[in-house]
Order: C-alpha cells, then structure tokens, then sequence
C-alpha cells in the first residue's frame, strides 16, 4: 500500500543550518578537515511546507516518512516512525512535537490513532520521542515501552504515563507480529539506545543505524553502507567505542530481510551482510583514530 501524503504547514517551527568552527569532531580524528555543520530544529513562527508520506514497508509494517529539504541541503532529509500492525498496534518513533499534526494524520489513513496499544523508539532524542506525551494523549491505551536504562533515568518522569519495562532479548507479542527488544548501549548513540526486531516479518526497527540524506523511495535494494558512511563524516553522530562494532554484528545475526531505517530509505537486501560491513567500517574508523 502506497499513500502519498498531503503538503502540510507546520505551524512554528523550521530547520535552520547553524555553522560552528572550532568543536572537536571523531572524524576530523580520522583525517578530515572542515568545520561542522549542525542542523538544528528550532522554534519560530512562520509556517514551513512539507510532504507527508506513508508507505508499506514490510508486511504489516507502514513507514511514515517527512522530507525537510533545508536539513542536510541540498538533498534533505527525512524522518521516518514505522507502525507495526497487529491486534496491539506499535507505533516506532514518535517523531518531533512540532511534527505531530502531520504524522498522526499519515497515520490515521491506515489506523485510527486512539487504537494504538504500544510506543517504542531508539533512543532519548526530539525526533524519536519529542511527541511521546502527545501520542499518549490521543491513544488513552497506549503504553511506552523500552529499556531499563531508558525507563529508570528518562521515562520514568518524561512520560506522562509509566513505561513498559523490556529486558533485553524480551518478546513483546501484539497478536500477530512478534518484536524483540535489544539494548544497543551507545549504538549508534545514547546510553539508552535499542532497537526492535519484528520476528515474524524479519524487519530490524534499527533507528539512526544507516542514516542518510535524501528523499530516496521508501525501500531500497542499493547500497546503504557508503551514503550511511557519508552521513557519519558530515554529522559524527555515531558513539565510536570499542563496543561498537560487536553490538552491530550482534544485530547481524539476527539475519533481517529489511532494515527498518529512520532517516532515509528502507533497505531489502543482504540486511546481515549490509550489517557486518557497516561494524567494519566503524571499526576501521576506530583504528585510524587510535592510530593503530
């Protein structure tokens, strides 16, 4: 199922492009030079168009996705929540407050919003959980879930009702779809960081793994590694530890069919393998800048 989503004004807010000189950066240990950009989601109160789309992904599995052209400029960006369908409905990602409005209402052409039963996401971040206590109020039945490092420092007071506590590797059964959560401390960051595997769709819900630019189609069979390598050069938004590496083909074994990706496309490939390269390339990054 393809729909495409309407243009919507998003009310007060905008991405401005803020250039900062001088702050350290993992890649400039690598050999890079240049100053870094960061984007920034800020407040403001001209209206700001943007598409709104929502596509099958996966089986049961829908990818709700906004282009914002001015982040990384000239390609954009997008930043995609996935809804799992099943008798308890999972919503992964809840997007930035300010983009509520439009992707409740992407949302609400396959299921309507009051229905959801479960909201996870990666990580303690504005875009993937700066709308939790809204989703909470439009779904009365909806229940946060996520890790115990999340719950007990962040969710605990953040979330307007109490979180579902996950342990890792627990199994959380929506009737007909099956999702298995994993602690990825600081991967790619965030000391809270997991993920969700749908186990019976063989999907890996992975969050900032894979990131890219663009406004690609909803799913890819192209490479992913080297734009997500790209992305990792002009952002640095990965948390390279020694651990790194091993979380990742730790999710490579889990032998995905599609690779549920947050910003950018979806990919449908070798997902193990497009994994195990990804844990090398970190890895390497790791060694260079230790010198080794």
């Amino acid at each position: 199922m393809t729909t495409k989503g309407r243009r919507a004004v998003l009310d007060d807010s905008v991405i401005s492009r803020r250039t900062l000189s001088g702050l350290p950066r993992r890649t400039q240990q690598a050999g890079l030079q240049g100053r870094m950009e960061m984007l920034i989601l800020v407040p403001q109160r001209k209206g700001r168009t943007m598409d709104t789309r929502i596509d099958e992904v996966a089986a049961g599995i829908y990818r709700i996705s906004t282009f914002v052209p001015e982040v990384a400029a000239p390609a954009g960006f997008t930043f995609n929540q996935f809804l799992v369908l099943g008798q308890e409905p999972l919503l992964f990602h809840c997007g930035h407050r300010r983009m509520f409005p439009l992707v409740s209402a992407a949302l609400a052409r396959v299921l309507p919003p009051e229905r959801l039963r479960w909201i996870s996401f990666g990580h303690i971040e504005a875009d993937e959980c700066g709308a939790m206590n809204e989703w909470l109020r439009i779904a009365p039945h909806a229940t946060i879930a996520h890790g115990a490092i999340a719950s007990r420092v962040s969710l605990d007071d953040m979330a307007d009702r109490a979180p579902r506590t996950l342990a890792d590797g627990e199994v959380l059964d929506i009737g007909g779809k099956r999702l298995r959560y994993l602690d990825t401390p600081h991967v790619p960051h965030g000391w809270e960081a997991g993920v969700l595997f749908e186990e019976t769709s063989e999907t890996l819900l992975c969050g900032d793994l894979f990131t890219h630019p663009g406004n690609g189609p909803s799913v890819t069979q192209a490479d992913v590694v080297g734009p997500a390598m790209v992305a990792e050069d002009t952002f640095g938004y990965s948390s390279l530890t020694p651990t790194t590496g091993p979380t990742i083909r730790r999710l490579a074994g889990l032998a995905p069919r599609t690779l549920a990706v947050m910003h950018g496309s979806s990919y449908a490939g070798d997902c193990g393998q497009a994994l195990r390269d990804l844990a090398d390339r970190y890895d390497q990054r790791i060694r260079a800048a230790l010198g080794s």
